[in-house]
């Protein structure tokens, strides 16, 4: 157990730094940073340091427990905790995952614990790059905040050939969780006792902060799984309910999650993916097809905005899977966007998000659901929206920053990360914010590769954090020293080496938006927890409108455009030049519509307001409305009656909404 294998550390210890342990087990990973971590905020108040909004440490305990190999921590020591899985002995042969992801035969020295011969690597997607001390070396070179995401893949478990537990994604779940917590148990008895470790569980952005201002790492849970739910969908058909739903975003909150995806991966009953390419992306849609019955389909994207390319790269290991007779399907290159947006399932879960101030995560969507969620938080004014790791399609992104939310990149090659960086830096001005980095590690995506020994403006060791406070020499982990020069970001110990190597490659300036990261990110955050939903003044009130589509089986009246329920809907007759009005019942300050249009929509129209019914002014109109949701701001005034003048259709039927919706502003 730990406390048997406690010992006293040596040098600053002693002498009762607070960031050094009393005790820490023996043997043990160094660190290689000296001096002290900075505390507190700067000068206006605002907390400084790196965010990683996107990383895995338990993903160990995911795919069925044997895909990636090594724990974060061990009670029984580094021996235990960094070691291959049973399988890659003795020499890697049967190190199958290796093989689909990476080329190759897989086979590599499975030895972990001391010599670390072949891994942990920039290119070893199955070993364990989370080990506790690596993260502490990390948190002392700057990083503030860290978003944990419990991962899983039911599929991915069921398939690979080896395993040791359940493929039940939310079990997983639950007991990532719970390792978490238990890690920061682990860290604290180090420290003396409950409270005391650097590596603090935050479930709001004011405990965050505090945990900032004390000088310690704020990490945040959040969830990245194919099926959230049991959400998934078999020939199109959803295996889920909303009771499913709230039942699901109840137990994650109480776990203490934040932030989640609602797809990854796989299409499932609340949203489609944003494809993934090549070989990989020909597995994955083997995958989606032994899952739901169904392979991806695409269609011609409508606006610039596009998924990623499929390609028809062939994976055989995969493809023999199939049932005879079954081929994976050829994609045409100018239809490369997903069919599936975001279900009525989807929208309820984004909604019942809200409702629990959760931060939704739109990387891995499909810009046709990424749309959809971007209309229903601007309609709402909702903040809590994050893109961790460059997944989205970077048209989106002033979407995003306009609304509050925060993007990270990546953590690609310096040279690469500068220059993406770069594109969106202008933005980044506009809107005041910092940067992130989504690293990413145990999340089987490949890390920085070295530049070389011979590289211009290698990182020089040992180097000073960016707040200047801390020395930063190679860490050494056993009879392994790293070096990212030669080695590229082997583990999550090398983030900081990485941070500098940015830097001396010429991004001063991107390392300064990367320390205002932490901050953003808990503005985002908090702005999310603070956000109210005001009310909809137009709910129940009397319409009237200029013509009603006839149907012998249901009503498509005027009212049932304000009735609250999204199922119903106002339609015309088939004609431009149509007419909806509402009667507020009482002067009221009115300063957003919302109209939530059906597939027939309005593209030309004027929204106008009234005091009397009779004399009416214009306070917002367009000519190039696309359908969807569509939100409306004007300067707030007041009226008691307000009309959507329809001027021109955007399909051959009339006009129809599902709702229309006004607010104060």
């Amino acid at each position: 157990m730990l406390a048997a294998a406690l010992a006293p550390t040596p040098a600053s210890a002693a002498d009762g730094d607070w960031w050094e342990p009393a005790a820490r087990p023996a043997p043990d990973s160094r660190i290689g940073v000296s001096g002290e971590p900075f505390k507190g905020t700067d000068a206006r108040g605002e907390v400084r340091g790196f965010v990683d909004a996107h990383n895995h440490i338990m993903s160990n305990e995911a795919f069925g427990g044997r895909l990636i190999c090594g724990k974060a921590f061990s009670e029984q020591g580094i021996a235990e905790a960094l070691k291959d899985c049973p399988e890659h002995y003795p020499d890697g042969s049967l190190a199958v995952f290796d093989f689909i992801t990476n080329g190759g035969d897989g086979r590599h020295d499975p030895v972990g614990w001391p010599t670390f011969k072949d891994w942990p690597a920039h290119d070893s997607l199955t070993h364990q790059q989370n080990y506790y001390a690596w993260i502490e070396r990390a948190w002392r070179g700057g990083q503030r905040v860290m978003v944990n995401d419990l991962v899983t893949n039911g599929v991915i478990c069921s398939v690979y050939f080896f395993k040791d537990r359940s493929c039940d994604e939310m079990t997983s779940i639950r007991l990532q969780a719970k390792l978490t917590y238990d890690m920061q148990a682990y860290i604290d008895r180090m420290y003396g006792g409950p409270g005391k470790g650097w590596f603090r569980i935050v479930t709001d952005s004011a405990q965050a902060r505090k945990v900032v201002e004390q000088g310690k790492l704020a990490v945040v849970l959040g969830v990245e799984t194919s099926e959230p739910f049991g959400c998934k969908q078999i020939l199109d058909l959803p295996q889920c309910s909303k009771a499913d739903i709230d039942r699901g975003l109840d137990e994650l909150y109480d776990l203490g999650v934040r932030s989640m995806f609602l797809c990854h991966k796989f299409d499932n009953a609340l949203c489609g993916v944003r494809f993934d390419s090549g070989t990989l992306g020909t597995a994955i849609n083997v995958g989606q097809f032994l899952s739901t019955g169904t392979f991806w389909r695409t269609e011609k994207c409508t606006g610039p905005q596009h998924d990623n390319p499929i390609g028809l790269a062939s994976a055989p290991n995969a493809e023999k899977k199939l049932p005879a007779g079954v081929e994976v399907p050829g994609y045409s290159a100018d239809a490369q966007c997903n069919v599936r947006g975001l279900t009525d399932l989807g929208e309820y879960a984004v909604r019942g998000m809200m409702k629990r101030h959760m931060m939704l995560e739109i990387d891995h969507m499909s810009v046709k659901a990424v749309g959809r969620v971007l209309d229903i938080f601007e309609a709402e004014s909702y903040p809590g929206v994050i893109s961790s790791h460059s997944w989205m399609d970077q048209n989106w992104t002033e979407r995003v920053y306009g609304l509050g939310g925060f993007v990270a990149q990546y953590m690609n090659g310096s040279e690469h990360f500068i220059d993406e960086a770069d594109r969106t830096e202008a933005l980044r001005d506009k809107y005041g914010v910092g940067y992130g980095f989504g690293t990413d590690m145990n999340g089987v995506g490949g890390w920085p590769a070295p530049r070389g020994e011979d590289a211009p403006n290698p990182v020089t060791y040992p180097f000073r954090s960016v707040d200047g406070g801390s020395v930063l020499d190679r860490q050494t982990t056993g009879e392994r020293t790293w070096d990212l020069n030669t080695d590229g970001a082997a583990h999550y110990g090398l983030v900081p080496d990485w941070i500098e190597d940015i830097r001396r490659v010429g991004g001063q300036h991107v390392v300064d938006d990367l320390f205002r990261g932490a901050e953003s990110y808990l503005d985002t955050w908090g702005a999310t927890e603070r956000h109210t939903t005001g009310a909809d003044l137009a709910k129940g009130a009397a319409a009237t409108a200029s013509s009603t589509e006839w149907s012998l089986f249901t009503s498509y009246a005027p009212g049932r455009a304000v009735d609250g329920d999204r199922g119903t809907r106002w339609a015309s007759h088939w004609s431009d030049g149509q007419w909806l009005r509402i009667d507020l019942g009482a002067t009221r300050q009115v300063g957003r519509v919302t109209l939530d249009w059906e597939r027939a929509y309005g593209k030309a129209y004027r929204i106008q307001l009234s005091a009397d019914g009779t004399d009416w002014r214009t306070v917002w109109s367009t000519t190039s409305g696309d359908g969807g949701l569509d939100t409306a701001r004007f300067t707030p005034s007041k009226a008691r009656h307000l009309r959507i003048q329809l001027l021109e259709r955007g399909t051959q039927w009339g006009y129809s909404l599902r709702e229309a919706g006004v607010h104060a502003g």
